[in-house]
């Protein structure tokens, strides 16, 4: 009879274990799993090493299982973020702004970055072109979709311009190598990218054809929507108390007051009015850069090079 008695007990307490385990791993609360996203042009083994301390302090923390999930371009980080996939994004300016604003996510922290990053016009040093106005009917390369410099701050400073070809790189350096080329006339990057890369490629000379003269604003710590309030805020508590050597290992402020994207947001409402649905090709031919209301005139247009 004894025997029969543990047997109905464990029979009982079988499914109150399931119960609470099934509770614990629900989508929102503790214990369900945390996703990372970030974007990186680097090997996935630098970022792994770069996440490594800061997963295993949230995971431990948060009593829940963290992964990390590298988007290596940002038409995938675009993806992740539409389907909302990602729990916590260390998102650049650009895709911070669309996650922002067409995915609800929250800002958190700011993340650190190049206080006066610009986006900058380059061209080949023996290029005839002097100006953006004679980049009309010429060649030019852009970056990926999400990028402030590489793609939002050239196409509303480009814009009223027909292009007789309108390429998008995978990445900063690929741009470069393109302008080196012949490939475009003229691609857009970030002054900081164009001082990393200029100097890998061989026998390659560029001149600055114009800079923005908007400073870009540093990036983000987002979280999902889909995170329950209570959860939110028992997660931004724990990065709040992140020791300050996991924090800067991967680059977010703590303490730190975040950046003003009102000006930002408002380029890219301007673009979306120029594509109001991103560019799926990778080359637009030709590329008519004129839509939405108002004169060019509203528009900044490029300083000289800085």
């Amino acid at each position: 009879m004894k025997n029969l008695a543990k047997y109905w007990q464990l029979l009982l307490v079988v499914p109150l274990f399931c119960l609470v385990a099934c509770t614990g791993d629900s989508a929102t609360g503790r214990g369900a799993k945390i996703t990372i996203g970030t974007v990186s042009y680097t090997e996935g083994a630098q970022v792994l090493k770069k996440y490594a301390r800061f997963q295993d302090h949230l995971a431990e923390k948060s009593q829940s299982f963290v992964a990390l999930d590298p988007a290596f371009n940002e038409n995938r980080a675009l993806a992740r973020i539409r389907d909302r996939s990602w729990s916590l994004i260390f998102a650049p300016p650009g895709l911070a702004a669309l996650a922002m604003q067409d995915a609800q996510y929250q800002p958190l922290f700011p993340l650190q970055g190049i206080s006066n990053l610009r986006s900058i016009l380059v061209v080949r040093k023996d290029s005839p072109v002097q100006n953006v106005k004679a980049l009309n009917h010429r060649s030019v390369a852009l970056g990926q979709v999400g990028s402030v410099t590489g793609y939002y701050f050239p196409l509303f400073n480009l814009y009223g311009l027909t292009l007789s070809e309108l390429v998008f790189a995978p990445a900063p350096r690929t741009v470069l190598e393109w302008v080196a080329s012949g490939r475009v006339v003229a691609g857009a990057l970030s002054k900081e990218e164009f001082d990393t890369y200029a100097s890998q490629i061989p026998g390659a000379q560029f001149r600055v054809l114009a800079a923005d003269a908007h400073y870009v604003p540093s990036g983000v710590l987002l979280i999902s929507p889909t995170i329950e309030r209570n959860r939110q805020e028992q997660l931004r508590k724990i990065l709040r108390e992140t020791p300050s050597v996991i924090a800067q290992e991967v680059g977010f402020i703590p303490t730190g007051a975040l950046p003003d994207y009102r000006y930002l947001f408002s380029v890219v409402g301007r673009v979306h009015q120029i594509f109001p649905d991103a560019p799926t090709a990778a080359q637009l031919k030709p590329a008519r850069l004129q839509a939405g209301t108002g004169s060019r005139a509203e528009y900044p247009a490029y300083g000289g090079p800085d």
